[in-house]
Parts: C-alpha cells; sequence; structure tokens
C-alpha cells in the first residue's frame, strides 16, 4: 500500500513508531514489574531462611561440626582452617555475655555479605555463628542476568509486534485517506469541463439577454445562474489545489526567491477592475527595495491574493484597503487591512476552518482562508487576523526571509488558473457588486 503524500506517510511512520513504543514500554515494564517483584520474594526467603539456620547454628548447633557455610566461635573451640578473617566480632561477644540479650549483625567483607548472630546459650557459653551468602548472592546475580535476556527479548518481540500492529492498525487509514484524496482530485478533473460549459454558457445567455432588453427578472437570474456556477467552480479549483499541496507539499523544484513586493504590486494590479466597480482604494505600502522569500510562486501569489479578494469583497463602496509590506527579524511581513465592517476576536480560529458555517447568516465560506494558512504553513510561515466589530480587520503573513541577499535572476511571475469570462472583460469574473467568494471569511 502506498500512501498519497510524503505527510501521509509522515504520519503513518509516527503512528506506527508510538504503537511499537507504547507496546514496547509495556512488555518493558511488565518484566520490570515481574522480576522485581520475584527478586524481592526469592531475596526475602533467602534471608528468612539463612537467619534461621544461622540462629539455630549459634544457639543449639554443634561446635566441632557447624553446617556448610557457617562457623560457630566459642571459648575454647578452634575455628576451622577456612574460617573467615576478622572473626568473632568481640565487641559483639563482648555485649552478650554482659547483658545476655542476643544479637544479630550483617557484615560486609571481602565482596560478599555474613550474617552474623551472637547468642547466650542455656549453659551460660557465648556461641557467635557466620553465614557466608556468597552463594545466596550469587544465585540473585543469576535471577538479574536471567531478567536482562528476558528484558531483551520481550524488547526484540515489542519491536516486532509494534511494527505488525502498527502496519495492521493504520494502513485501513491509510487506505482511506488515499481513497478520499484520489476521489476529490478526480471528481475535481471530470467536473471542471462540464461546470467551464455551463459558465461559459450562462454568461453568453446573459449577455444576450441584456441584449435583447429582457425583463429584468430574466436577466438577474441569469447573472446569479453565472454567478453560482463561477463559485463553483473556483470550489473545485480549491479542492484541486488543496490534493496537490497534499501530494506535494515542498515541491522543492517550484522553489525560488520571490520577490513579495513586486508580487503584491502584480496581484493589485489583477483585481484593480473589481476594486474600481466597487469605488474602493487599494494602496500598497511597500519599500522600494525588494523583499525576498523563498517558495512557489504560484502559492505565494494565491494566498496573497485570497486575502485581497476577502478584503475587497467585505469592504463597503468608497473604502480603503490598505497591503503594506515590511521587514523585521529575518521575517518579511504583508498586511491587508480594510474599512469593512471587521470581524468578532473570538471567532479568529474559525476563519481559517475549511467550511465554516459563520454565526451571524449561517453561510458557508469554501475552502479560501484554509488555503490560504496551507500555504503559509508549508512556507514556514504564520498568518494572522484581528480586528474587532465596525472597525475593520487585518490579515497578516509573515515568511521567513531569504537567507540571500543576491536575487536570482527574475521570471515572470506565474499566474494560477482562475475561471475567466467570456468576451473583453479581464481579470476573475464577478458582478459588479463583487459577491462574497466562497473562501472569504465570516465577517
Amino acid at each position: 500500500m502506498k500512501s498519497s503524500s510524503p505527510a501521509e506517510w509522515a504520519a503513518v511512520r509516527r503512528a506506527r513508531l508510538r504503537i511499537a513504543v507504547i507496546t514496547g514500554a509495556i512488555i518493558t515494564l511488565l518484566v520490570t514489574v515481574v522480576g522485581g517483584v520475584a527478586h524481592t520474594v526469592m531475596v526475602r526467603a533467602q534471608n528468612d531462611q539463612v537467619w534461621r539456620e544461622v540462629r539455630y547454628s549459634a544457639e543449639y548447633g554443634d561446635l566441632t561440626s557447624p553446617p556448610v557455610c557457617t562457623w560457630l566461635y566459642a571459648p575454647g573451640v578452634t575455628p576451622l582452617a577456612n574460617a573467615p578473617k576478622g572473626f568473632p566480632l568481640r565487641a559483639d561477644v563482648d555485649r552478650v555475655r554482659g547483658d545476655h540479650e542476643n544479637l544479630d549483625r550483617t557484615v560486609r567483607r571481602d565482596d560478599t555479605v555474613y550474617l552474623v548472630s551472637t547468642r547466650y546459650r542455656t549453659d551460660g557459653r557465648v556461641v557467635q555463628a557466620v553465614f557466608d551468602m556468597r552463594f545466596q548472592l550469587a544465585d540473585r546475580d543469576h535471577l538479574w542476568f536471567a531478567l536482562g535476556v528476558a528484558e531483551l527479548v520481550g524488547l526484540l518481540a515489542a519491536a516486532v509486534t509494534g511494527a505488525v500492529l502498527g502496519r495492521r492498525a493504520v494502513a485501513p487509514l491509510v487506505e482511506a485517506l488515499t481513497r478520499q484524496e484520489r476521489f476529490v482530485t478526480d471528481a475535481s478533473h471530470e467536473l471542471r469541463t462540464p461546470i467551464t460549459q455551463v459558465y461559459t454558457r450562462a454568461q453568453v445567455l446573459a449577455r444576450q439577454a441584456a441584449a435583447q432588453e429582457m425583463p429584468d427578472p430574466h436577466r438577474a437570474g441569469l447573472a446569479r445562474l453565472a454567478d453560482s456556477a463561477g463559485r463553483l467552480g473556483e470550489v473545485l479549483d480549491d479542492l484541486l489545489r488543496s490534493a496537490r499541496l497534499s501530494a506535494d507539499p515542498e515541491r522543492p523544484s517550484e522553489r525560488r526567491p520571490v520577490d513579495l513586493v513586486a508580487l503584491a504590486r502584480s496581484v493589485v494590479a489583477e483585481e484593480a477592475e473589481r476594486a474600481g466597480a466597487r469605488r474602493l482604494t487599494v494602496v500598497v505600502d511597500g519599500p522600494p527595495h525588494p523583499l525576498v522569500v523563498e517558495g512557489v510562486e504560484s502559492a505565494l501569489r494565491r494566498a496573497v491574493g485570497e486575502l485581497l479578494s476577502n478584503a475587497i469583497s467585505h469592504t463597503p463602496a468608497g473604502g480603503r484597503i490598505e497591503v503594506a509590506l515590511s521587514r523585521a527579524e529575518g521575517t518579511v511581513g504583508l498586511a491587508v487591512s480594510d474599512t469593512g465592517p471587521g470581524l468578532d476576536p473570538t471567532a479568529v480560529d474559525q476563519l481559517f476552518q475549511r467550511f465554516h458555517r459563520g454565526s451571524s447568516d449561517g453561510a458557508r465560506y469554501g475552502l479560501g482562508l484554509a488555503l490560504l494558512r496551507e500555504v503559509v504553513t508549508r512556507h514556514r510561515g504564520t498568518v494572522a487576523a484581528s480586528g474587532r466589530p465596525g472597525h475593520g480587520a487585518r490579515f497578516t503573513i509573515r515568511l521567513p526571509e531569504y537567507a540571500s541577499t543576491a536575487l536570482r535572476p527574475a521570471r515572470p511571475l506565474l499566474t494560477v488558473p482562475t475561471w475567466r469570462a467570456v468576451g473583453p472583460r479581464r481579470g476573475r469574473p464577478r458582478p459588479a457588486g463583487g459577491p462574497v467568494r466562497p473562501g472569504g471569511s465570516p465577517r
């Protein structure tokens, strides 16, 4: 199975890695808990057993024939030849002899542990028993070694299990995403031609109706039909652009230095006719020198065009739109502000959601601002909106400045495919009133 985009593949790999890590952590935790419990139980059992034997030997054991790993010290008794050095503990013997209170002690010496029990026998003798824990400590080391081997085997099993579970768990999601994207792309391509034909035919009929002076309701209905077809075509364009962004988000072959000042002036020039029809003043406030960023020029043009189109759609006749460009701390900023009705600051994040439904009029607002954020994010930039009701809105894009100060030889700016009207009119087909584009923001 092959995912439809590098971004999806990266998400799939991260999901599989998380599953493998979680599975490994669970198995590791289980092995550690089981091993810790087993070690604790074994140590406690050994200690209890050994202490019982040591105390019994000190109190009742045969001084001439002590048990294995045990040495008995008493007055008048010669210790065995293999007795460890440093015993008996004279201080303990003198203390028990004086107060007749039995005393137990643990002594670490010679890379081993000795359990020492000093007892006052009923016959009046003080006997000290010393037990060497060397073999018990070796058993514990063997247990830890076995637990370590089990841990390694568990980690290996966790890696294999995690990989298998990750592949099986994520595969249906990848297939669903691939089919969804393929459907969107195929459907958009298949619908483009008939919608273009419907749109063109509706425009021709609208012009014929105007030329033949048909009744106003007929002409208005044809104009609305043409406008609806144009909107549908724009939605298809947005779906195709979104699919292309997901399929190849980086597009390194198309990345090159782009003068954002020149691009902004070009976009404003393209929208001059529409702004003039609404009697809007559009001003570009930028430095005389280039402000260069690196990216896909057509995608950046799309982002700037979306901000300007959004401002034109929401600025009343006679209003003012300002496109300001600046440079600060290694970034290039482009801000589009207008004198429109403004926006609710609490709903700023919702503006960039696909097909967001406005709270006031209940209308859908398409993919425009959502795609704008995708484009800016793919270029390692940020987009923000600010404003308040009745005081206009301001959308700001910030992109990393191009590292090199030398701009490559300029190429003609590429334009993103748009739905064009037949006949002499230039630019995107819109009624003189400038309808709200499906991607506009809910302000």
